[in-house]
């Protein structure tokens, strides 16, 4: 399992004072390991949003820290804002990113919460998966009456909190905190300033729906939103002159994120108003933006086969997520905030050639074979992107989508080993590089360069599966697409080959010195497997090629 990382979403009730908004970010910055995605204000809403992502416990020591400098700053009797709130610390969710599982996260929350209550003597509801109770689960229930009717809840035996004493802090308020799922926090702008219109389209989106009375018979009608999994308001906002269809995306696979957009946008329309573009408060998850890029290039009868880079820019012009703030993909999308540096992989052409040229073995042959590999996918996908809607490839249309959105899926794979292949070259290096003073240090170093030797060959056999399934699709393009981009897919294909073959060459010679026969064995099985299909792939592309060439 990979190493536990989890995300906290905490909301602090104050968005306008800088020194306040500043200290909270400075607190959880303070906590060694614990990155700070974002912060991210409103003023109108007198609100932040804080994203950190870290290690289990770095997490909650960092939204720990948090909560005492809101503590120190926040005064609840003198908030006022258009956002729901309960406290100043009022909602504070732990979200399972990986290695981890949502009930380590809801146990994670529970400690929290209770170190919260002990240290600052005040009230804590657990929510969502961490909820004590079924009738706990919804925030929005926690939540209502607000902070002004805080006071009048606490003395109900319904609601005693799950941690800290019932009493009433006027101060602080109470606050929220559980684990949940990833929850998207989006805005869609409105050419009005009619909150009341924006509340009536909340209502006929989110799932929970409205209620409506029946004087007739004197009872209650609940009628059921358009969206699951989506929850929502309608506000004003000052600051942006509009009002906003508020919305919290509580589960993007169930709902999509284009399919809030569009079904806000055609309840707005038969209202007579317009979506003038949308906000997405904190991160998304590339998967969920992705997925809107792709629907987008549907629409316009297009591939959806096109890199990640393209597709989120294509979502975030449709969806007019620059509208009322910046938004910058490489902050705002999750994967792409917290991924590692990539040195090689973020070089121009020429800086890589030089670096490969160079008198070091690293970047070499490996990293080489991976860029290869990734040059081939990429041309697959391109084949595939030309030929889909072309005449005579009517037909084809769904499978050279499925065969582009394949083939980038490999390429962004193959371009990750670029630089993964020069890190496990340099592990193997550092392993040789440790003392052998004793036999203690001797037996670490044989261990160390074991180990190391093996996941040198581990990362260019993956990347020589990849190579293979992109002369795979680099056949089926050549079959499908248009004629005029045969050679073009032809030209990934052998690309592909010379990054399968190059990638065996290096899993070959990093296996040699190993004394696990078991570990050896394999590797050799799969290089033997992997030569042998792709040498049938090529036939049959020579075969092809030199026919269609000879008409």
């Amino acid at each position: 399992m990979s190493k536990p990382i989890i995300e906290c979403v905490p909301n602090f009730s104050e968005g306008r004072d800088r020194t306040v908004i500043d200290a909270i970010a400075r607190a959880i910055r303070s906590v060694q390991d614990v990155a700070l995605l974002d912060v991210d204000p409103g003023f109108d809403t007198n609100r932040t949003v804080y994203t950190f992502i870290g290690a289990p416990e770095r997490v909650r020591e960092a939204a720990m820290a948090a909560a005492r400098e809101a503590r120190a700053l926040i005064d609840m009797r003198n908030h006022r804002g258009a956002h729901p709130r309960i406290g100043a610390l009022d909602v504070c969710p732990f979200v399972p990113v990986s290695g981890i599982s949502m009930e380590e996260c809801a146990e994670l929350a529970r400690t929290f919460g209770m170190s919260l209550a002990e240290e600052f003597g005040v009230p804590v509801y657990l929510y969502e998966r961490s909820a004590s109770r079924p009738e706990r689960q919804s925030l929005a229930d926690i939540r209502a009456g607000e902070y002004e009717g805080l006071a009048r809840k606490l003395a109900d035996p319904n609601w005693t909190p799950d941690f800290g004493p019932a009493t009433f802090d006027p101060r602080w308020g109470a606050t929220v905190t559980g684990a949940r799922e990833f929850l998207i926090a989006y805005n869609i702008n409105l050419n009005t300033r009619d909150k009341k219109i924006a509340n009536d389209i909340a209502l006929s989106v989110r799932e929970a729906g409205r209620t409506i009375k029946e004087a007739e018979r004197n009872s209650v009608k609940v009628v059921p939103g358009r969206l699951k999994a989506v929850r929502a308001i309608g506000w004003y906002i000052e600051e942006y002159r509009c009002a906003q269809v508020s919305i919290n995306l509580l589960d993007f696979h169930t709902t999509a994120l284009h399919s809030v957009f569009e079904t806000v946008k055609e309840e707005a329309e038969a209202r007579g108003l317009h979506v003038t573009g949308s906000e997405l408060i904190g991160l998304i998850p590339l998967e969920a933006i992705r997925t809107a890029g792709q629907h987008f290039r549907v629409k316009m009868g297009k591939s959806p086969g096109l890199s990640d880079e393209e597709l989120v820019e294509l979502a975030v012009q449709t969806l007019g997520l620059r509208s009322v703030q910046p938004f910058d993909p490489a902050r705002k999308v999750i994967e792409w905030a917290i991924r590692p540096r990539e040195p090689l992989v973020s070089m121009d052409l020429r800086a890589f050639a030089g670096a490969v040229s160079s008198d070091s073995p690293a970047p070499g042959g490996g990293s080489v074979a991976a860029l290869a590999g990734a040059l081939g996918a990429s041309l697959a996908a391109m084949d595939a992107n030309l030929s889909v809607g072309k005449k005579g490839r009517e037909g084809f249309s769904n499978s050279l989508s499925e065969l582009s959105i394949r083939a980038q899926t490999d390429s962004r794979e193959l371009l990750s080993r670029v630089d993964e292949d020069t890190d496990a070259f340099n592990g193997v290096l550092s392993a040789m590089r440790l003392p052998t003073s004793n036999e203690g240090e001797k037996r670490a170093r044989i261990a160390a360069i074991e180990a190391a030797e093996k996941h040198a060959a581990e990362v260019p056999l993956r990347t020589a599966e990849l190579c293979l399934d992109a002369m795979e699709l680099c056949l089926d393009a050549a079959k499908h697409g248009i004629e005029s981009s045969m050679t073009d897919a032809a030209s990934g294909c052998l690309m592909a080959y010379a990054g399968l073959k190059s990638a065996i060459m290096n899993v070959r010679v990093n296996i040699k010195g190993l004394s696990d026969e078991a570990f050896l064995d394999r590797a050799v099985t799969a290089c033997t497997s992997l030569e042998a299909k792709a040498s049938t792939l090529l036939a049959a592309l020579d075969s092809m090629v030199s026919s269609a060439l000879a008409r």
